[in-house]
């Protein structure tokens, strides 16, 4: 669904060329909604009219993705789940085979911190509904049944376009990095089209191209506590820009916050961590890898973005300290300075 919006040169932060009949627009800026979010594409240098055919298509094909990857909504992805529960194989969509292969091999990279297959237990949690979550959290006894079963994507087994499993409590939920694989698809798609110089926000998560102009892209990083922005970057040519926090999706119960990021060892939500931002090339491997980096917590992602191949990073961790890898503290900008800065090496 496309949502048209009025732009003003305050509220993109952007210069505009004055004159109203311009066939070129300096900035172009339409939203869609899907999965859940708000997603922003900003395009520079674009005729308006083939900008629009553009988003149109994006709009097309993140509607069929929303249609058929929605983990609590029938589609493919419900209908693969139900199979796999019904110990049954399924001929399936190219599409979630993708995504399965995908989620496989950050599962083997993350060494399981990152997993597909926890669908089952975000339910228990009920972060699979379209209402917010509430409290209670589940009993000790439901997350230990959960344990007990110990669901794994590499549970998987593909033969072309079927997929089966011998583990009913497989459960596949691609919200992990289905997002990022997304923006990905849209980058291509407007490319595609001979457009160069774009932002695909998808609720914070994005991915850039070209420049504004004759400047960088300046992109803000959301402090974890909601007060406004914490830092800020410049992006140009290509990048893309990943966070997973612990203020995204969440309830509070009896005082204390439950989020939605889980921690498959435990089954609780993962702890330490506000929010890890991932910078890279790769829009789907910076949103699993913000996510397996956020569970694994200040004293081991270092280790566990090596093995992803994770070169930039921040990790703010509950007492508001900065975690930074030297290539990112070279181009970040703190807009409010954290209790504390560490400058670490990725751990080969």
């Amino acid at each position: 669904m496309i949502i048209r919006i009025a732009l003003s040169l305050t509220a993109l932060g952007l210069l505009l060329l004055a004159g109203c009949s311009r066939p070129v627009q300096d900035v172009y800026q339409e939203q869609i909604f899907a999965f859940g979010t708000v997603i922003d594409i900003t395009l520079y240098g674009v005729e308006e009219k083939r900008a629009q055919q553009a988003v149109q298509a994006v709009d097309a094909m993140y509607q069929r993705q929303h249609r058929d990857w929605h983990a609590w909504q029938r589609g493919l992805l419900m209908d693969l789940n139900n199979a796999i529960a019904a110990g049954k194989s399924i001929h399936t969509d190219p599409s979630i085979v993708k995504l399965i292969q995908l989620g496989q091999g950050f599962e083997r990279s993350s060494g399981g911190l990152f997993n597909p297959a926890i669908g089952n237990l975000l339910r228990l949690w009920g972060f699979q509904q379209d209402d917010p979550a509430q409290g209670p959290p589940p009993s000790r006894e439901r997350i230990q049944r959960w344990l007990d079963s110990a669901p794994s994507s590499l549970q998987l087994q593909i033969d072309g376009q079927v997929v089966s499993s011998n583990n009913p409590a497989v459960r596949l939920d691609f919200g992990g990095f289905a997002k990022g694989y997304s923006v990905g698809k849209a980058v291509e798609l407007l490319q595609q089209r001979g457009i160069n110089n774009l932002i695909v926000n998808a609720g914070g998560d994005l991915c850039v191209r070209g420049r504004r102009g004759d400047r960088p892209w300046r992109i803000g990083i959301r402090q974890p506590d909601s007060s406004g922005i914490l830092a800020s970057i410049e992006l140009e040519g290509s990048g893309c820009i990943f966070t997973s926090g612990n203020y995204e999706r969440y309830f509070e119960y009896n005082g204390r916050r439950y989020h939605h990021i889980l921690d498959p060892r435990s089954g609780y939500p993962a702890e330490k961590t506000a929010s890890v931002t991932v910078l890279t090339q790769d829009p789907t491997l910076a949103d699993a890898a913000a996510t397996a980096l956020f569970v694994a917590g200040p004293d081991n992602w270092q280790t566990v973005a090596a093995r992803m191949g994770i070169q930039d990073v921040l990790l703010i961790d509950e007492h508001n300290s900065a975690w930074l890898t030297p290539a990112l503290a070279k181009r970040i900008h703190f807009e409010q300075q954290p209790a504390d800065i560490e400058i670490v090496q990725v751990n080969p």
